[in-house]
């Protein structure tokens, strides 16, 4: 398939002797300056005023601490899905119902690119990114966080908890009817749609 491209006119470059002049840019210039001048200013004085982020924002990734102990499982989704490799971790057993907990768990800020995707594919969602973003390190050593710095308490991670509730959920206490031809990725819903039943709740 041909692409066909516009080309520029013969004299599109060249300026009149107003335009050569260079006053119509100027006072254009001037004049957004001076209505700029009379506005209310929109910069943060940061570090002396702190920006305060929305639950949306990806921050720094955190492990959640529920009733005193992290919810993580240590299924090693996180680990393999990072991009970068900046997560590492270990498991160990544990007498809790959750049976398996991570022993080492440490991130690597240096390489964290802050894409989500750990949170993402979270299914405990023990790991979320926080709203924390001013953060520093003066060796390579400090930028690797290890399980202790990591732990946050599921209170101080509510709003971001909630937001993903919703994002992954937008359909959350409705309920609906839908035929079943729309939903036959499992056998049974096969099942039932051959047999006729054509609408579900």
């Amino acid at each position: 398939m041909a692409v066909r491209i516009k080309t520029a006119s013969p004299g599109e470059r060249k300026l009149s002797w107003w335009d050569r002049l260079y006053f119509p840019a100027i006072l254009s210039g001037l004049a957004y300056t001076f209505q700029r001048l009379f506005k209310k200013p929109v910069t943060v004085q940061y570090p002396e005023e702190p920006i305060i982020l929305g639950p949306e924002f990806r921050g720094r990734p955190v492990l959640v601490v529920e009733e005193g102990k992290e919810r993580c499982v240590a299924c090693g989704l996180c680990a393999r899905v990072c991009p970068p490799f900046a997560i590492h971790m270990q498991a160990a057993e544990t007498e809790d119902p959750k049976e398996r907990y991570p022993a080492v768990f440490e991130i690597n800020m240096l390489r964290c690119i802050y894409c989500g995707l750990c949170e993402e594919v979270c299914p405990e969602e023990a790991i979320v990114m926080s709203p924390e973003y001013d953060f520093v390190f003066r060796t390579r050593a400090e930028a690797i966080y290890t399980k202790d710095r990591l732990l946050v308490d599921k209170k101080e991670l509510e709003a971001r908890l909630s937001w993903l509730n919703k994002m992954r959920n937008p359909q959350i206490g409705k309920r609906f009817r839908f035929p079943i031809s729309n939903n036959i990725h499992s056998i049974k819903a096969r099942t039932m749609s051959l047999q006729g039943e054509e609408v579900a709740s």
